[in-house]
């Protein structure tokens, strides 16, 4: 959700190599992204000069509304019920007990993106939360979410996820520590996967974009909090480098 959707689609075109369609005004003029034809993101010009520019998530359900009432009695709260977008399929927008937005989608013809874990394609979610043991209670009641404490990545302060039967972790709740200020919401951080992180930076910069944190090292790779050309905060991840064999 952006103010200035063509500054947009410059910044991310240059920054991931997207291209875009015309953008549809029956839906609000919302706009897919592609990476090499494939789905990988969508950019939405707001409706209300008082919204922030952010990045939202969605999470595929086959039930929404089960999964409005679910999160509901879990404490979670419902901000946008749930409504047909034509035939690609159906939306909800709410708020966890902490706070943090998330949206639910039960597909249609649109089933999200097509481009996940390569260049350009989204790679990872991070919950950050005042409330983590509340928060995982919650996300493993409404989405099936299961704490991977067996993660190399497990740690203090930092739980990651996985979904019921999958080897493979999707994304992590980050405990909100003392250096961040009091009036910083819960909030999700989207991440999308660079081909190199130095030139990530730059192209950011070199386009309007600030380094909002980082880049730091993590065991999936290098990882930095950007802030994009109209202060919406995001999170790129890059391979990590080969190991160089040594004498």
């Amino acid at each position: 959700m952006l103010p200035d959707l063509d500054a947009g689609k410059r910044f991310y075109g240059e920054l991931f190599g997207w291209t875009f369609d015309e953008g549809a005004a029956e839906f609000g003029g919302y706009t897919l992204a592609f990476r090499d034809g494939r789905k990988a993101a969508g950019l939405m010009p707001r409706t209300d000069p008082s919204t922030p520019a952010s990045w939202n998530i969605f999470f595929a359900t086959p039930d929404i509304a089960r999964t409005g009432q679910t999160l509901t009695r879990s404490g979670g709260r419902i901000v946008c019920a749930p409504m047909p977008v034509g035939d690609l399929g159906t939306m909800l927008a709410a708020t966890d007990p902490g706070g943090a937005a998330f949206g639910a989608w039960q597909a249609g013809t649109h089933r999200g993106f097509e481009i996940s874990g390569e260049p350009g394609g989204y790679v990872w979610m991070g919950l950050n939360t005042r409330l983590p043991h509340t928060a995982d209670a919650f996300y493993a009641k409404v989405f099936g979410f299961t704490g991977a404490t067996d993660s190399p990545m497990a740690g203090p302060g930092f739980l990651p996820w996985r979904l019921p039967g999958a080897d493979r972790e999707i994304g992590c709740r980050v405990t909100i520590g003392p250096d961040l200020p009091d009036d910083v919401p819960a909030h999700f951080t989207v991440c999308f996967l660079a081909d190199d992180m130095d030139e990530a930076v730059r192209t950011a910069t070199a386009f309007g974009g600030t380094v909002a944190s980082g880049p730091h090292s993590s065991p999936g790779g290098p990882f930095a909090v950007l802030r994009d050309n109209q202060g919406a905060t995001f999170g790129v991840m890059a391979p990590k480098e080969p190991v160089r064999p040594q004498n």
